[in-house]
This record gives structure tokens, sequence and C-alpha cells, in this order.
């Protein structure tokens, strides 16, 4: 199970990352004029940022080997899929990057049972 912490790890680094660039109203993103979920830049920073920082507790906690880090890495990571969704239109490349590598962790996490 300690094998995924890594990827987790990676995926709130770079989510931490983008939630950054966004607070700092980084020329980086697009933003879209006709979408559901457009928020301002900063709000999705923040989202980024505090779903960023949660992946990297959950990918510490998997490293320590803890009882909950199943759970709440297939929690975080799901989180982040869905956030990563909702940010497409500002960012294409790097939210599908992260949304697949999020997918992995949750289905790695939710389907082998083998504790390493």
């Amino acid at each position: 199970m300690r094998y995924f912490a890594v990827p987790l790890l990676l995926s709130g680094v770079l989510t931490i990352l983008q939630g950054v660039a966004g607070i700092a109203k980084d020329r980086l993103y697009g933003v879209p004029r006709h979408y559901e979920y457009r928020f301002d830049l900063t709000s999705w920073g923040w989202i980024h940022l505090v779903v960023g920082v949660a992946l990297v507790i959950v990918g510490v906690g998997m490293l320590r080997g803890t009882s909950w880090r199943r759970p709440a890495g297939v929690t975080a990571a799901a989180v982040s899929l869905v956030t990563q969704f909702m940010f497409i239109p500002y960012y294409p490349l790097w939210s599908i990057s992260v949304m697949a590598l999020d997918l992995i962790i949750v289905f790695g996490l939710a389907r082998f049972t083998a504790d390493a």
C-alpha cells in the first residue's frame, strides 16, 4: 500500500503549485467566458491549495503506515479528480495530467488489497 504514497505526494505537489499560481493571479490560466463552474482564479487557487495540502498529508500518512491511509487516499484523490475535472477549461493539459494520476491512485487504492 505504501507504493501509492509517491503518486499521492506528486499529485499533491502539482495541485499545490496549481493553487499557488491561481492565488497569485498568474497569467498562465485562460478564463472561459461561458462556464457553469466559473469562479474567480483566486477561489480556484485556494480550492486547489487546500486539496493539494490534503493530498500531501494523506501521502505522508500512507508512508507512515497509518490505519486511515486507504479510505483517506481514495477520498482525497477522488476529490482532486473532481476539482481537476471542473478546472479543465482553465488549463486543460495540466488538469488532464493530474486527473490521470488521480485516477490511477483511486483505482490502485480501491483495487489492490496487498499491504506492502
